[in-house]
């Protein structure tokens, strides 16, 4: 019962947190929601009692990919975040609608056409220890996750440079 309890709460703080994300004005307010969003999937991690996987998405994405947003904002120059106001058109309402139902049909269509549910019920019956999961985890092998995860370092790592790039053409404009 406490476990549905805490899982209630996690879910209604992720679930306001994301939406005031997306929904605020305000650049930092947004990053700050970020932050209560991530810390509140750890806590569903730790519900779980995946102590490894809420430690990494705390180390990880709580406390890097969050402070490389802050750190991404702040080098953007005062005058260009308080000039910025956007104002939605009806078009690119009605664009972005269409956009997002296309991408959703086609995860639709992936998934039924290649059968996903029924794999994901077999594997639910399966259980995996953790020492199987982190050899799997760091693993380059075929089955192995430690290739996406540099990729993804790369990945920031240009979108780091390219964001002091950016700032720095911008200030000798200025």
């Amino acid at each position: 019962m406490a476990n549905i309890i805490l899982f209630a709460i996690l879910a209604v703080v992720i679930l306001a947190s994301a939406i005031y994300s997306v929904v605020t004005k305000r650049i930092m307010r947004a990053a700050t929601a970020l932050l209560f969003v991530l810390f509140g999937v750890a806590g569903l991690y730790f519900l779980l009692d995946y102590t490894f996987l809420g430690a990494a998405q705390i180390s990880i994405y709580a406390g890097g990919i969050t402070m490389i947003y802050i750190f991404a904002i702040q080098l953007v120059s005062k005058h260009t975040l308080q000039g910025l106001q956007e104002r939605l058109k009806g078009s690119r309402v009605v664009a972005g609608c269409l956009a997002a139902l296309a991408g959703f049909a086609t995860v639709v269509v992936v998934l039924l056409k290649h059968q996903f549910i029924n794999q994901f019920e077999q594997l639910a019956d399966e259980e995996m220890s953790m020492t199987e999961f982190g050899t799997q985890l760091m693993s380059a092998g075929e089955d192995g996750y430690v290739l996406p995860f540099e990729f993804i370092s790369l990945f920031l790592l240009a979108c780091i440079i390219g964001g002091l790039v950016v700032s720095r053409i911008k200030s000798k404009e200025e």
